[in-house]
């Protein structure tokens, strides 16, 4: 059988590769692969710090897909042989005053009764465990169960793999030849589809010093500013990231940069001695659920978008439900929930 994947970024790239393992000839089309949210994500996989209220069902998919991450990424390393940045060290939750902290303590007892793993933590037993935070923090919680990855290795691993790659923009699925076409091209769903898939924006910030400041990934308020702080081995550290509903602009702003650093250096004051090496930002593809949108949409074609702030994360599960759908008819994954009819 032939496979087209409209869409080279982190989702697209996952499911060519496991129809592939399952023996089915793919082509992947992209004009410019790899340029679209995968390379702005900061790649933290956390079903416990990621999930938000009223996203209960969607944690459960979350979680099923973190289930699968490790050996996703040990599978992904030995066909390629090449580094992932693949972390598992967990995610601080830190907050700076007494009022940040009363957010921090309401998030901690939604995690607790979403059954995710979540530990309570004073300030002292945070500077423990990362020396350099601010002596004003005040406490908060550390979730062992999350972890991270480097995006941008992860989309240059995959795309090392063996699977063939046609350069071009593919707005109408009908216009192809494959027996099954599978569009999985994040914000450009809604021209592709007719889904209403809308692009958030999100600036993000890439630090750089001679070696990391952090070792675990810290999620942090700061005077009600929420900042996140991702480290990498190399001495990066990636800052981000706000939540813009300004369509499709993806222009750098002074005041964007303003408000992820200000709250970053408040948490982690060496992060003002640290180089500012790239700004960005990138568009998230999100639905009027903030779900994302799997399986048969008509007749050979096939759906894989909406992923929101979760794409990495749910990279794996994705991968899995669409090559499941296509090459059986069904999976083994409840995605009932997220069915493109919802939205028709």
């Amino acid at each position: 059988m032939k496979v087209g994947v409209v869409g080279g970024g982190v989702i697209g790239l996952c499911i060519a590769w496991e129809l592939t393992r399952r023996g089915e000839r793919v082509t992947v089309y992209d004009a410019d692969p790899g340029r679209g949210a995968g390379r702005v994500a900061a790649g933290m996989l956390a079903p416990t710090g990621e999930a938000a209220f009223g996203e209960e069902a969607l944690q459960e998919l979350m979680l099923e897909s973190m289930r699968r991450w490790p050996g996703f990424a040990a599978e992904v390393g030995a066909a390629t042989g090449m580094p992932l940045g693949y972390r598992t060290d967990g995610t601080l939750l830190v907050a700076l005053t007494e009022d940040d902290l009363t957010e921090v303590r309401r998030l901690v007892d939604y995690y607790r009764r979403a059954g995710t793993p979540i530990e309570p933590l004073g300030g002292r037993q945070l500077r423990e465990l990362e020396p350099l935070l601010s002596p004003r923090v005040r406490g908060g919680a550390r979730a062992g169960g999350d972890h991270q990855v480097d995006p941008r290795l992860l989309l240059a691993a995959l795309r090392s793999l063996p699977v063939r790659h046609e350069r071009r923009d593919v707005t109408d699925p009908s216009s192809l030849r494959d027996d099954v076409i599978i569009v999985a091209n994040g914000c450009g769903l809604a021209a592709s589809t007719g889904l209403p898939v809308r692009p958030v924006k999100g600036q993000l910030l890439r630090l750089r010093g001679p070696e990391p400041l952090l070792t675990h990934v810290v999620r942090g308020v700061a005077l009600g500013r929420h900042v996140y702080l991702v480290p990498r081995a190399d001495g990066e550290l990636v800052v981000g990231a706000s939540e813009e509903e300004r369509g499709a602009d993806t222009t750098v702003t002074a005041g964007g940069v303003l408000d992820l650093l200000r709250p970053a250096a408040d948490l982690l004051p060496g992060v003002a001695e640290l180089a500012l090496a790239e700004t960005l930002a990138g568009l998230r593809p999100g639905t009027p659920d903030n779900a994302p949108i799997l399986g048969h949409l008509h007749g050979n074609v096939y759906v894989a978008g909406g992923h929101y702030r979760h794409g990495v994360l749910l990279a794996p599960v994705t991968a899995h439900v669409i090559a499941d759908l296509v090459t059986k008819g069904s999976t083994d994954v409840n995605v009932s929930a997220y069915r493109a009819g919802r939205f028709t």
